[in-house]
C-alpha cells in the first residue's frame, strides 16, 4: 500500500464515516496532501511503514519556518494523527508514529472585532447594495459563520408578515453548523428588513440558495468573503475579516447584557466556556476606551 494508495482510502472511508462537514474534509485533504506530497518528494518514502516520528516533526518544522502559525500547524498534527491512526488500525503500519507527535502550543490571539463607529460605517458603505447589504446585515444580526451563510435556502428563512420590532414578529433562520448540527437563530428587525428588501429583488432562478450571484449562480463563501473583504476596505476598516464580524456580534450582544445562554445558542457554541471568553474582551476594551478617551 502507497501512501497516496492509503490517503485515498483513508480520504474515501474515514473521513465519510467522521461525517464531517464539507470544509473540514476538503481541510484535512489539503493538509494530509501536503503531508504525503513532502513524504515522497523530500523524504523518498513511498510506504506508510516507512514514516517515522522523525519525518513528521521534519514536516512540521518545515511550516514553521515558513511562517505558518501555531494553529495552523496544530489543524495539520490532528490531521497526521488521524491518518496515522487510520493506517495503524489498516495494518498498513505496525506501529503508529504519531502517537508521540507533540502538536504547537495552542496561539490564544484576541479576536478582531468591529467598533460600534466601524460596523455603522460599513454600513453606511454597503447600504445602496442590496444583495450585499443584506448578506453583511445577516452576518452581523445573527453571527452565523461564512459556511453557515453560503448554505442558507430559501426555505431556511421565516420572515414575519409584519416586520416590526415587537418579539412577536422576529424571523427565524435555520442554520447547519459544524458536525452538521442544525439551528434556529432568530432573525431580528434589522436582518428581516435587509432580507426581504433582497428577496424583492432577487433574480428568479432554479436554485434554493439564497444569495445568487450577478450571473444568476449560487454566490459561494469564497465569493462572500471577497464581498465582505471589499466593503471593510472601503469603509477604511484594517485587519478585520468575515469572522470579525461574528465577533462583534458576540461583543456587542455582551456589552448589551445579552444572555450568554442566548449568545451561546445563537453562535451554535457546543460549551459556554467558548462563549464566555468574549467577557473578558469586552472588559479589556472598556478599560483601553476609557484610558485612551479620558475626560
Amino acid at each position: 500500500m502507497s501512501l497516496e494508495e492509503a490517503l485515498s482510502t483513508y480520504i474515501e472511508e474515514a473521513l465519510s464515516a467522521k461525517n464531517a462537514s464539507p470544509l473540514t474534509r476538503r481541510a484535512y485533504e489539503r493538509d494530509l496532501g501536503e503531508l504525503v506530497a513532502f513524504l515522497t518528494t523530500h523524504a523518498h518514502l513511498a510506504q506508510p511503514q516507512q514514516v517515522s516520528l522523525f519525518h513528521l516533526e521534519r514536516f512540521l518544522a518545515t511550516l514553521d519556518q515558513k511562517g505558518f502559525s501555531g494553529n495552523y500547524r496544530r489543524r495539520k498534527a490532528a490531521a497526521i494523527r488521524s491518518f496515522f491512526a487510520f493506517c495503524y488500525k489498516r495494518g498498513y503500519l505496525s506501529t503508529n508514529p504519531s502517537l508521540e507527535l507533540v502538536p504547537p502550543a495552542r496561539e490564544d490571539k484576541q479576536p478582531r472585532f468591529l467598533t460600534e463607529l466601524e460596523y455603522k460605517r460599513l454600513m453606511a458603505t454597503v447600504r445602496s447594495q442590496v444583495r450585499d447589504a443584506a448578506i453583511i446585515e445577516m452576518l452581523l444580526q445573527t453571527g452565523i459563520r461564512l459556511s453557515e451563510i453560503a448554505r442558507l435556502r430559501l426555505t431556511d428563512v421565516q420572515l414575519p408578515q409584519h416586520i416590526t420590532q415587537d418579539p412577536e414578529n422576529a424571523g427565524m433562520i435555520t442554520v447547519v453548523g459544524k458536525r452538521r448540527k442544525a439551528r434556529n437563530i432568530t432573525l431580528n428587525w434589522k436582518a428581516c428588513e435587509a432580507l426581504k428588501r433582497y428577496l424583492d429583488k432577487r433574480p428568479d432562478v432554479p436554485y434554493p440558495a439564497i444569495f445568487i450571484t450577478k450571473f444568476q449562480k449560487p454566490i459561494g463563501p469564497r465569493s462572500i468573503e471577497n464581498v465582505v473583504s471589499k466593503y471593510l476596505a472601503e469603509a477604511g476598516i484594517a485587519g478585520a475579516t468575515v469572522h470579525a464580524i461574528r465577533h462583534t456580534f458576540a461583543t456587542s450582544h455582551i456589552r448589551n447584557k445579552t444572555s450568554l445562554k442566548v449568545i451561546q445558542a445563537a453562535l451554535g457554541h457546543a460549551n459556554l466556556a467558548t462563549t464566555s471568553r468574549y467577557v473578558g474582551l469586552v472588559a479589556e476594551e472598556m478599560n483601553k476606551q476609557l484610558q485612551e478617551h479620558a475626560l
